[in-house]
């Protein structure tokens, strides 16, 4: 009898938390009848459950649908402003403050200068620089409000060990085996802290048009990568999973700032291209755009190593390859020359589709750390 009553408070635990992510994840109000036949469940279970969040807010009644021929149904949409989420980018040179609401809407980003130091004093800054933030978005949209902020999600371009709760290693922000509370303590919102990639990755497999499992390659000052699989990170058994940058492509080839020779981080990092421009990778791809022939050379060289390094991850994990980072949010058209060149080093004579560019831009990152924060909620409805 308590293995069932257990079973069954499983069930309702699940139907509740799966009629309340279909409805953050609808773009127009809907019905208690079309979640119980999109989801294949009873009406009364239905209904139950989303009384249950119109009580808590979470949940409003926004009118009534047109009829079908009975009983016109209430019009039913998430109140998304009831759970908030922040989330900071940490990069080299900049940070990225976005704000997320519970169905993973961006509803504000920003990106500062703000060149980085292990300082008390640079975490005070970052903190006021958020709080400034949240503010011009309260000034925009009045609803908003701190008291519904559910945490903040801080991405960082380096090793982030969960068990350890350490930042193990970061080359590009010169950081080894920093305790997550040395960062966290600055900001007064709960915190969780995850790596650039796996936030670019999450960022990315939260967006509908995007299959179950794919693969993340972040082209940003290093090459980094992460493995997304049915709604959750692949991390690892030290928290490395994805890092394709230390794939060797060229034995014997350049030194790579980890001491190998060949990395693939040595001939994709975005500098390969950004330096060539006056250190602009937006520079880059205008000139790349107006037919110079020194760009054009180096975009030959590059495509062809990272079409090698492209195949090769598709070769073993057979999934889509999302292009991210500083180069993948800006390469645009350009993807076809990685597609073909991709394609043609495929054994089994496949198109280079499967190639993805990021969408996101400069906020992937930001918004991939606020929606692990909304993540962790979702999970306890």
């Amino acid at each position: 009898m308590r293995e069932t009553r257990g079973t069954n408070i499983e069930v309702k635990k699940n139907n509740r938390n799966h009629i309340f992510r279909y409805l953050c994840a609808q773009t127009q109000t809907v019905s208690n009848p079309e979640i119980a036949s999109a989801l294949s469940m009873s009406l009364p279970t239905v209904t139950a459950n989303t009384r249950e969040f119109i009580e808590q807010g979470l949940v409003r009644e926004t009118g009534e649908l047109a009829s079908t021929g009975g009983r016109r149904a209430k019009a039913l949409r998430v109140a998304a402003e009831t759970g908030l989420a922040l989330g900071l980018d940490i990069t080299k040179n900049h940070i990225g403050l976005a704000l997320a609401d519970l169905t993973g809407s961006c509803l504000a980003y920003e990106r500062i200068h703000f060149p980085f130091a292990h300082t008390e004093d640079y975490y005070r800054r970052a903190g006021q620089e958020l709080e400034a933030f949240f503010d011009r978005c309260q000034s925009r949209q009045t609803e908003l409000s701190r008291s519904r902020i559910l945490g903040l999600g801080i991405s960082f371009p380096g090793i982030v060990d969960l068990t350890m709760q350490e930042i193990t290693y970061s080359h590009v922000l010169g950081l080894h085996a920093i305790p997550f509370a040395e960062v966290t303590r600055y900001f007064p919102y709960p915190c969780q802290l995850l790596n650039d990639a796996n936030a670019g990755a999450y960022a990315a497999g939260m967006h509908a048009k995007m299959p179950e499992r794919f693969f993340y390659l972040s082209l940003s000052n290093t090459v980094g990568g992460a493995v997304f699989h049915h709604g959750t990170l692949v991390q690892g058994s030290s928290f490395r999973c994805g890092e394709a940058g230390h794939m060797t492509i060229h034995p014997g080839g350049r030194k790579c700032y980890c001491g190998k020779l060949g990395c693939l981080d040595a001939y994709c990092a975005a500098g390969i291209l950004s330096d060539a421009a006056g250190g602009s990778l937006e520079q880059f791809f205008e000139y790349l755009d107006a037919g110079d022939v020194k760009m054009t050379a180096l975009w030959e060289v590059y495509t062809s190593d990272l079409a090698m390094a492209v195949n090769n991850i598709h070769m073993i994990l057979d999934c889509d390859v999302m292009l991210g980072g500083y180069v993948g949010s800006r390469i645009g058209a350009h993807i076809e020359q990685v597609r073909e060149k991709a394609a043609g080093r495929n054994t089994f004579s496949e198109d280079g589709g499967y190639i993805r560019a990021c969408s996101g831009g400069n906020r992937t990152a930001a918004m991939g750390a606020a929606l692990g924060i909304i993540e962790t909620f979702l999970e306890k409805i």
